[in-house]
This record gives structure tokens, sequence and C-alpha cells, in this order.
């Protein structure tokens, strides 16, 4: 596997096949067939554009939900996790090492919606025993990217 490949196209899911060959010092045909490989394979699972919601007119909040869950025997954590993700709100679901067992991301119109889904929707989930939700604030860097870069204060290059 040309992991070489998967970090360019990670970096920018715009890159043409064509660039990455130049740049490795491959045959385009190659990088192409490689490249539908990792897609049937399921190493590539699909390619997003991120967006910078808080420069648009789209109203939303997004939430980190801890949860603990009691992991069922022979199944452990896989089955409640299932339920989990299977809700459309759900952005992303990490099984976690510490305190809690998951780590929910979703995203909602407003924060009661995020409260409705946490009450009615998540906390209900056999297994589940607790949840605590954090509301994100802001975004400064998100899948690598850096979403704003603090203007520089000129205040202290004044004269006395």
């Amino acid at each position: 596997m040309d992991t070489k490949i998967l970090k360019l196209m990670e970096e920018d899911a715009n890159i043409k096949p064509e660039e990455i060959a130049l740049m490795l010092s491959k045959e385009v045909g190659d990088v192409k067939k490689m490249i539908r490989q990792y897609e049937k394979d399921g190493v590539i699972l699909g390619y997003q554009t991120i967006v910078d919601w808080d420069k648009t007119d789209r109203e939303y909040v997004s939430a980190l939900i801890e949860v603990k869950v009691m992991p069922q025997r022979d199944r452990g954590f896989d089955k409640i996790a299932e339920k989990i993700y299977n809700h459309p709100e759900v952005k992303a679901l990490y099984l976690m090492s510490g305190g809690f067992d998951f780590t929910v991301l979703i995203e909602g119109k407003t924060m009661k919606e995020v409260a409705y889904f946490v009450a009615q929707k998540l906390a209900p989930i056999e297994f589940v025993t607790s949840t605590a939700t954090h509301f994100v604030l802001k975004k400064y860097k998100d899948k690598g990217v850096i979403y704003s870069v603090p203007e520089k204060d000129e205040r202290g290059n004044m004269p006395l």
C-alpha cells in the first residue's frame, strides 16, 4: 500500500492523479488504478469539503457528548455504537479510553434541538448509563485545517 498517495489525497481531496504521479514519480495509470482499488477496498471512504459554516448564514450548533455505557456480553461496544451512529444527527462517533466510553459529535439547528436528541434519542438507548453534553463555542482547527488566523494586534508597536 502506498501511503504517500493516501496522505496527499487526505491533505487535498481535489488533487488530481496527474499531480500525484508527478510528485511521486509514478505513472498516471498506476496512480488511478491504486486509487480505484483503495475505493473498492474501503480504504478511501469518501471525499469531503471542509466548510467554515460560521462565515455563512446557516444557523447551527455543534456538541460533543460524552457517553458512558454498559457493554453487552459477547458484543462489546459495537451494537451500542451502531444504535448511536445510525441517527442522522450524529456526525462522528468514537470509542474512547478513560472516564467515558464514547464521544459523539452532533449538529443541530439550536441548543434545544441538541438537548432533545440527547434526552429523547441518545439517553434512552439500552445500556447507556449517562451522558455529558459540551457545546462547541468556536472552532479554531478541525480536520487539520485552521479556521481563522487571529489578526495581528498592532497596539503593542505604538510609540509611547
